[in-house]
């Protein structure tokens, strides 16, 4: 895993992990009823044990380094962007803490402790899901995914598999586009300008590339659907683990959502009840989220 000033890239790597070791489209799935759990919910308890839930299942599949860099660099700017804009647009809240007169096009402005909870309600939000997606991105293996994705378009798939794994080439391609750009006797275009025209020309480049390798592994019997690549492997204890918690944290969200079991309020008052329910709901959630880790049987270091 490579690191550029000081922070660790996202990528996948094959690790020793329950979450690795289950098949690519089951890990996937289990990130995105993470996500879309976040997306589902509006409790910020809730949500907070949706984020605990995240960061640990990085941690206990050995991702924690990546997203924990990923949430740092991220959090700031995105809590104070979503606040700072909600803020100023809301007009639904009740108990203002600040007048700042008319502005204009915004008309008057006034700041509610309402516009600043749902904001942070909403910042929460877009992390958990933006963790959950790269959890998938580190966990996930794409190569897998797209074998998975075959069986509906072999053509694009096979593509975008070659699309992929040619991205050493197309780094090549756009320095040698640029220096050519330079070498012109005009000096080509400059500036934000000369960068589009050379990422345009590179990513035209890759994409004829891809299509005219993929055309050739066809012609020679490459996915197609009548040829498997291998025989259909049972699921294993991990892929019925890890989409049964899929399952069920999805399926508990959609409760909560649907049953005001976990309400929230943000406006016009704020409301938000600590019953003993929500609590049980959020731990709940986190248990069901994190058990698939608790086996670590037929893990290979």
């Amino acid at each position: 895993m490579s690191t550029f000033a000081g922070v660790t890239r996202i990528a996948y790597r094959r690790r020793a992990s329950p979450l690795h070791a289950a098949r690519a489209p089951i890990a996937a799935a289990y990130g995105a009823a993470l996500a879309c759990s976040a997306l589902t919910v509006k409790n910020p308890i809730l949500l907070a044990a949706l984020l605990i839930a995240v960061l640990v299942a990085a941690f206990s599949a050995g991702v924690g380094r990546q997203l924990l860099g990923a949430f740092r660099l991220t959090v700031l700017p995105v809590v104070l962007l979503i606040v700072v804009v909600n803020v100023l647009d809301s007009r639904g809240g009740l108990t203002v803490f600040a007048r700042l007169g008319d502005w204009g096009v915004l008309g008057q402005v006034n700041l509610t402790v309402e516009a600043v909870v749902y904001g942070l309600v909403i910042a929460l939000r877009l992390l958990v899901t933006m963790l959950a997606c790269l959890l998938v991105v580190c966990a996930a293996d794409p190569d897998e995914l797209l074998l998975a994705c075959r069986r509906f378009s072999p053509h694009s798939a096979l593509t975008a598999t070659l699309a992929t794994r040619l991205i050493p080439v197309l780094g090549a391609d756009a320095q040698r586009l640029a220096e050519a750009q330079r070498c012109r006797p005009d000096g080509g275009a400059r500036g934000t300008r000369g960068r589009l025209a050379v990422i345009r020309a590179t990513v035209g480049g890759a994409l004829e590339r891809s299509l005219d390798v993929a055309a050739v592994l066809e012609m020679r019997g490459y996915g197609s659907r009548g040829r498997t690549l291998s025989a259909r492997r049972p699921l294993s204890r991990h892929d019925i683990a890890f989409l049964a918690a899929a399952i069920a944290v999805l399926g508990c969200s959609i409760f909560a959502a649907l049953s005001g079991a976990a309400p929230f309020q943000a406006y016009p008052l704020l409301s938000l009840p600590l019953t003993s329910g929500v609590f049980i709901l959020a731990g709940l959630m986190l248990l069901l989220a994190l058990f698939p880790f608790l086996s670590r049987r037929g893990i290979e270091p």
